[in-house]
């Protein structure tokens, strides 16, 4: 173990675990000044001094397509990862998300006798449940972000904190409207609607073809409608070039700031299932939530998957506060009918901003933000500086 001022090492293998990272970094600072860092992270890790071990980039691989031409480097990267460990002794392991990299490597440092901790519990409750019998060993400390985490695995013999969920740190409820009108040159008649079609190339491919047929009905019934659509950068070419042929183009919107400022003049969304639905429920955005893959995976997920909703969302409330039109029922004609149902109806619109208020309080953790909750959580595991 390192003398003095303590040394956390933290793996992050994605973009969004890069942004916890350095949440958590921020957060463990505040309490303690003098920690160190090493290990693997991007750049939002960087801006705060980490120094990664190698690119972060280099592991964040979806799917077997995409991992299995990369095996060999995956595991050379692993073996890097263990010896750095191994030659740091750090005082704490903080492992976040990315499973198929970061599990097998708590399993690789195990006999170090490092206190570990796992940020972001893999969500094996929604399917594959039969991986928790392999977890026993891995982590001193597996810090949850969903509150009905903690009491699954602890079914299963594990112990579990809750720490909030990172949405809440998101600002997506800091948007300015008025900011957004005048940057865009919307007239105050004009009716901003969001389009998410997620991130990923498929998820793109699938929607963003639906989501075109959708606008063009819905621009029938409401000639002020004016569509936005928040991209990732990495996708933004392929989206402008995907939507050149639409009627009616959306304004696309690449900086995080200026979608916040979509979210707070909106009038309403229709996005893909995922953590978009969390986003804009924070942001008090009434929405349609959709979602379609092809037709094997589709009968493969329903006989595996054990939950009842596809969106965060109407999985925390316990129960359909948002129209989930998923695989079969995502057709233009149903998603324009419940988009132009919540824009005439302000009280179908209040009821579900009314449900996004309760949904949004059960994130939150005992005290303090998710990041200063995880900090608290990790500096409990360096006893000698506490």
């Amino acid at each position: 173990m390192s003398e003095g001022a303590p040394l956390i090492y933290i793996v992050a293998g994605e973009a969004s675990g890069d942004v916890l990272g350095a949440r958590l970094m921020r957060a463990i600072r505040a309490r303690m000044p003098g920690a160190r860092f090493a290990g693997i992270g991007g750049a939002r890790m960087a801006e705060l001094g980490f120094v990664s071990l190698f690119p972060m980039h280099e592991l964040a691989l979806m799917g077997l397509a995409e991992v299995l031409p990369k095996l060999r480097k995956l595991r050379r990267r692993m073996e890097e990862t263990v010896t750095d460990v191994t030659a740091r002794r750090p005082d704490a392991i903080v492992t976040i998300d990315s499973p198929g990299f970061t599990l097998r490597l708590l399993k690789r440092v195990a006999p170090l006798g490092i206190p570990r901790a796992h940020y972001v519990a893999p969500q094996v409750w929604a399917w594959r449940e039969h991986r928790v019998k392999k977890y026993p060993g891995l982590w001193d400390k597996l810090l949850c972000l969903l509150p009905f985490e903690p009491a699954f695995f602890a079914g299963h013999g594990l112990a579990a904190d809750f720490v909030g969920h990172p949405v809440l740190e998101s600002g997506a409820d800091t948007g300015d409207a008025a900011r957004f009108r005048q940057t865009h040159g919307l007239s105050a008649e004009a009716v901003p609607v969001i389009l998410m079609p997620g991130s990923r190339v498929t998820e793109i491919s699938r929607l963003l073809p639906v989501f075109a047929e959708t606008l063009q009905r819905l621009s029938a019934q409401f000639p002020r409608l004016v569509p936005i659509m928040p991209v990732a950068a990495s996708v933004a070419p392929r989206v402008l070039a995907a939507v050149e042929g639409w009627t009616d183009k959306p304004i696309l919107v690449t900086e995080v700031s200026d979608k916040h400022d979509a979210f707070a003049a909106a009038a309403v969304a229709l996005t893909k299932s995922g953590t978009s639905t969390l986003e804009l429920a924070l942001a008090g955005v009434p929405m349609v939530v959709t979602y379609k893959v092809n037709p094997i995976t589709a009968a493969i997920v329903r006989r595996v998957v054990k939950v009842s909703y596809a969106a965060m969302v109407n999985l925390l409330a316990g129960r359909e506060v948002v129209p989930e039109l998923i695989q079969q029922t995502c057709t233009p004609a149903r998603l324009a009918e419940e988009i132009a149902r919540l824009l005439r109806d302000p009280a179908a619109a209040a009821a579900q901003r009314a449900a996004f208020a309760s949904v949004m309080a059960s994130l939150r953790p005992a005290a303090g933000l998710p990041s200063e909750a995880a900090a608290e959580a990790v500096l409990s595991l360096l006893p000698a500086f506490g």
